[in-house]
């Protein structure tokens, strides 16, 4: 399970975070919704343990992000993929899927070289193993970023933004990727704009505004009239994404 207990975030005298509990177990898709400057994208790097934590408690598997030794312990459990894709442009996608895995976790170069064409046949770029980043539309990049976060095998997926990049048929490429992850139970915590998306594929929502969890829902109940729906601030930010 990640638990995230009374978690606290400033740059300076702006409260990014102010007091926020989640728990994600395992098999769960959880979505999280709010507008720009909710902390979203900041409470997944505090997951990760690239910001550091003012106030609270995150664990992965009770292993505590916020030392040093446990970090590198719950990293192992969690991957993440951003929204800029981060790859290394002088290496092979298939290289960049391996190094991790090969360096990290010593996994013999033959079979994790195996394991990511077989995780690149899976997002549909098993041709493209060879091709270094720039030779690659931004989706197919995506989808290489998701293949190397999959072959560290981690309990827990973190996603940030991952299509915000991405014009409309590049981002269709990429969520259809993750829908078949979340068929297959790939625990997510999915920080994205595309409403109908986290409708479709999460078994639960949570919605931040200006640092504070607002409510913390199943999909259903979220959307529901007298559920979140119920509530203006969420009813007024539902109606503002659709139109735009």
């Amino acid at each position: 399970m990640i638990s995230a207990r009374g978690v606290k975030k400033s740059f300076g005298s702006a409260v990014v975070l102010d007091g926020i509990d989640i728990d994600v177990s395992v098999g769960e898709v959880v979505s999280i919704l709010g507008s720009s400057g909710s902390g979203k994208s900041t409470l997944i790097r505090c997951m990760n343990g690239l910001e550091r934590l003012d106030g609270g408690r995150i664990t992965i598997d009770d292993f505590d992000v916020s030392i040093p030794k446990q970090l590198a312990e719950a990293r192992k459990r969690s991957a993440t993929v951003f929204q800029l894709f981060n790859l290394y442009p002088h290496m092979t996608a298939l290289d960049n899927i391996t190094l991790a895995p090969t360096k990290v976790l010593k996994v013999p170069r033959a079979k994790a070289q195996a394991e990511a064409r077989a995780l690149l046949d899976l997002v549909g770029l098993d041709a493209r193993a060879d091709a270094y980043p720039a030779q690659l539309s931004g989706g197919q990049r995506q989808r290489v970023g998701i293949c190397r976060a999959l072959a560290m095998k981690p309990r827990y997926l973190l996603l940030d933004e991952i299509t915000s990049a991405l014009d409309p048929e590049m981002t269709a490429e990429v969520l259809n990727i993750l829908g078949q992850l979340a068929r297959t139970g790939t625990t997510m915590v999915f920080v994205t704009h595309e409403i109908e998306f986290a409708r479709t594929i999460s078994s639960r929502i949570v919605f931040l505004d200006k640092g504070r969890l607002i409510v913390d829902l199943p999909t259903d109940e979220f959307f529901a009239a007298d559920g979140g729906m119920a509530r203006p601030r969420i009813a007024q930010f539902l109606s503002k994404m659709r139109k735009d």
